[in-house]
């Protein structure tokens, strides 16, 4: 199988674009540390980016935006099909239910 470099590297980079777009969220905020998350994205490991984010807000009353940032890059990593085969909670289903959340507060 051959890999298409250059659509794998616009993938990254959407993906990149929303994990940025939700980390700004939490930027600034008291007693939230960044750094694992920042540490994660210079080595482009996205899905573990992706865990800490929706760790960090989980706790969070965070708006709408931030879920739906970490919703799109769930999809663009396809985090939520598999997440249908695993039998515990995934951070993509934990992504799920803040973003439902979120939009009935919306």
């Amino acid at each position: 199988m051959t890999v298409d470099r250059e659509a794998l590297q616009s993938s990254w980079n959407q993906t990149r674009g929303h994990l940025d777009a939700a980390r700004v969220h939490l930027t600034g905020l008291p007693n939230i540390d960044l750094s694992v998350t920042l540490e994660f994205l210079e080595h482009n490991e996205l899905g573990l980016a992706f865990d800490c984010l929706v760790d960090l807000g989980g706790d969070l009353e965070l708006p709408l935006a931030f879920w739906q940032h970490l919703d799109r890059a769930a999809r663009e990593m396809r985090l939520y099909s598999d997440a249908l085969h695993t039998p515990h909670l995934t951070a993509a289903d934990l992504c799920r239910r803040h973003l439902a959340a979120a939009s009935e507060k919306e």
